[in-house]
């Protein structure tokens, strides 16, 4: 008999992939600030942590943001095919996306091709290391991209 909760050979992998490395630039609490460009442009601050799941196979992102408005969240960060990543997203507004992720010399990427809604992200990271600035664009057919706000990443500590 065997137990329903044990995975099967083909669920494990053999070792962690290599590329997983590139993430840990990541790892580690950070302040947010996005900045929404309405009239008045609105500033939302809000709190990041990286974080391995045990077994160093999965990137957890928890964040917390300080305007009612502005959903929590969190997602789980994969490998995916093509030496990119997988970016699991789930929020307390009950939104569930998939993102795919790349990460390379110090640019972060992130995006999304969903019919009537598209979105991509790129954050480029500072020399030393503690500080992504970046933006979120968005796309409702997919061909004509709109900004839609300023996003900060600093380091804590």
């Amino acid at each position: 008999m065997t137990d329903a909760a044990s995975p099967t050979p083909g669920d494990v992998p053999a070792a962690r992939p290599a590329g997983l490395g590139q993430l840990e630039v990541l790892v580690g609490e950070w302040d947010t600030e996005a900045l929404f460009p309405s009239d008045p442009p609105v500033t939302v601050l809000g709190r990041t942590t990286f974080e391995w799941l045990e077994g160093g196979f999965f990137l957890i992102q928890r964040w917390t943001i300080e305007h009612p408005d502005a959903p929590d969240g969190i997602a789980v960060i994969s490998t995916a095919t093509g030496g990119t990543f997988s970016q699991r997203y789930f929020d307390s507004r009950g939104v569930h996306r998939t993102y795919e992720m790349s990460l390379n010399d110090g640019v972060w990427r992130l995006w999304r091709d969903s019919p009537g809604f598209a979105q991509r992200f790129t954050g480029r990271l500072s020399t030393d290391s503690g500080t992504f600035q970046g933006a979120w664009e968005k796309s409702r057919d997919g061909s004509h991209w709109e900004h839609d706000f300023d996003l900060t990443y600093r380091r804590i500590g």
